[in-house]
């Protein structure tokens, strides 16, 4: 699936979030920045994963993480998954997949014995310089912050 490996330098992206907000990798530098990616907003695997990440969301600014999630879906359904969830990160709304391409999360996946592309539910750990610290792409939903804070 991604090429991307630790060690890379992440992928110069520019999105748009929930409210409209354009968020780019420059916006990060000096930060740590956590950027998951997720299969649809609003269906179970995804919400269990974002949850976590929310219920977590003080160990990750302890630590100085900041938390982007991305997907292909609208700004709209973004916001109504952000706000029902009380999510307190920004979801990118990438309906063109151009951030989800560039980090190499899009390709077939199988689903009850049907083969279909769409987005592989993958994260990114990036330091304060842009570079890749961390690929997850064997994501646990359930216990997501613990694989991200713990490695």
């Amino acid at each position: 699936m991604t090429t991307l490996q630790i060690g890379d330098a992440a992928p110069d992206f520019k999105g748009v979030d929930q409210d409209g907000i354009t968020h780019e990798l420059g916006d990060y530098k000096g930060k740590k920045l956590v950027v998951f990616f997720y299969p649809k907003a609003s269906t179970p695997g995804c919400t269990v994963e974002a949850c976590n990440l929310r219920d977590n969301f003080q160990r990750f600014q302890s630590q100085h993480f900041e938390i982007l999630g991305v997907s292909a879906d609208s700004e709209v359904r973004q916001a109504k998954f952000k706000e029902k969830n009380e999510l307190p990160f920004p979801l990118l709304a990438d309906e063109d997949r151009s951030i989800i391409e560039a980090f190499g999360v899009w390709g077939p996946k199988k689903f009850m014995g049907k083969t279909y592309d769409g987005i592989h539910r993958t994260t990114f750990v990036i330091d304060e310089n842009g570079i890749i610290t961390d690929v997850i792409s064997k994501v646990k939903t359930k216990e997501h912050a613990a694989q991200i804070l713990d490695s």
